[in-house]
């Protein structure tokens, strides 16, 4: 029996609207944009903003994470939470964790950018509870408790923790990353950081378990992020192949002062500081210049200028890069027109590598001697700096210092 002409006309009309949806999919799928290509293509490193929070909704932890893939290098950045200045989202001064309290992640990221200077293309957050999960769901997470903990707050809470290299399940490690000794905030930060690298950790080694099957939807709700599905999927896959043991962490650094009742902390040189130390950072992983890395350069620092403070105050910067400063010192003469270091141990890759975060060419390779007893400071030096009038005083104006000496 023929098809009536209205039938026909149907299953054209049909067939057409298939394949319109067919070439719509096909267009969408080819012109779709997957922002971790598209972030290597304008950076190759990965940043990523990771959040722990509490049940309150504020940061625990914040930590930029940088990562080279081609290397399975990373370095991560923890942003302090009392870090201050004036925060143009706020309209006043405070402490950086109070954007993220107020303003949410969005507006946290843009001040944590203007921070280091580097774009941050994604956000993790992770709740406390969220934490616990992956701590219990991991086997546990490895930390390190200096001493053993027995402690009542003043709500009731009691908190006891083992001393020692422990694994702690995610009832210990709430415990762990909440529990304050009001005497030692910095040992507050470092197991901040602790928990932070060990959960990295556990990731990389259930990278398998994550990744098989539909195994990833049951890490996928415990994570919030600024990025879903297939996106997530695939910053996650480059995160959990990060190798542990070339991670590094950089922190913050400068001056305590009270604002309103609050102690914040201002980084050193007006924030500049903290944009080298990036800048060098992601120089040195996608280089794999390792000069600075595997060992700690011990420096002398003259000052060859008529500036007061200006080797002391260099003294802060390098040693906030991973320097060692033996000594800090007057020059022979105050009238030098160029800066130099001088290469007491013949390597010139970590010469040049210190040459190019102070931005000095001028490096004199000195005769290598062995050590002696009565070897002065500069010969158990690596290498001596002898500032001169050329030296960028971005990296030492603005932190307060007046020393009378050098």
């Amino acid at each position: 029996m023929s098809v009536s002409k209205e039938r026909k006309s149907a299953l054209f009309l049909l067939a057409v609207l298939a394949i319109i949806a067919g070439v719509t999919v096909f267009i969408a799928l080819t012109l779709r944009v997957d922002p971790v290509e598209e972030s290597l293509k304008s950076s190759p490193v990965i940043n990523t903003l990771w959040v722990f929070t509490d049940d309150d909704g504020s940061a625990l932890a914040t930590n930029v994470l940088v990562f080279y893939p081609p290397s399975r290098k990373a370095v991560a950045f923890d942003i302090l939470g009392n870090t201050g200045a004036i925060f143009s989202s706020l309209g006043r001064v405070d402490r950086i964790d109070a954007v993220y309290k107020e303003k949410g992640i969005d507006m946290y990221r843009a001040e944590i950018e203007k921070l280091i200077g580097k774009k941050i293309p994604f956000t993790i957050e992770i709740s406390l509870k969220n934490l616990e999960f992956f701590a219990d769901y991991f086997g546990g997470l490895n930390v390190f408790v200096p001493f053993p903990v027995d402690e009542t707050d003043e709500d009731g809470h009691r908190y006891l923790l083992p001393s020692g290299a422990v694994l702690l399940d995610g009832d210990k490690i709430s415990s762990f990353l909440t529990y304050r000794n009001v005497s030692d905030a910095s040992e507050f930060e470092d197991r901040k950081e602790a928990v932070f690298v060990s959960l990295l950790s556990a990731l990389r080694d259930n990278r398998d378990i994550i990744f098989s099957g539909n195994s990833f939807s049951i890490y996928e709700k415990r994570i919030k992020s600024n990025i879903e599905g297939d996106d997530l999927y695939k910053l996650m896959q480059n995160i959990t192949d990060i190798d542990i043991e070339q991670y590094s962490l950089q922190t913050i650094t400068g001056s305590l002062r009270n604002v309103d009742g609050k102690t914040l902390l201002f980084p050193y040189y007006d924030g500049q500081l903290i944009k080298d130390i990036m800048n060098q950072t992601v120089s040195s992983l996608v280089t794999g210049d390792s000069a600075g890395q595997n060992r700690v350069y011990v420096l002398v620092i003259q000052n060859g200028t008529t500036e007061q403070g200006l080797a002391r105050n260099t003294s802060f910067l390098m040693q906030s890069v991973g320097y060692e400063v033996l000594e800090t010192a007057n020059a022979d003469r105050n009238n030098y027109e160029r800066t130099e270091i001088i290469n007491h141990i013949g390597n010139a890759e970590a010469a040049k590598m210190l040459g190019s975060f102070i931005h000095c060419t001028n490096i004199i390779d000195e005769e290598v001697l062995p050590e002696t007893e009565d070897a002065g400071s500069a010969a158990k030096a690596d290498f001596t700096i002898i500032l001169g009038k050329d030296f960028d005083g971005r990296f030492v104006k603005g932190n307060g210092a007046n020393a009378a000496a050098e």
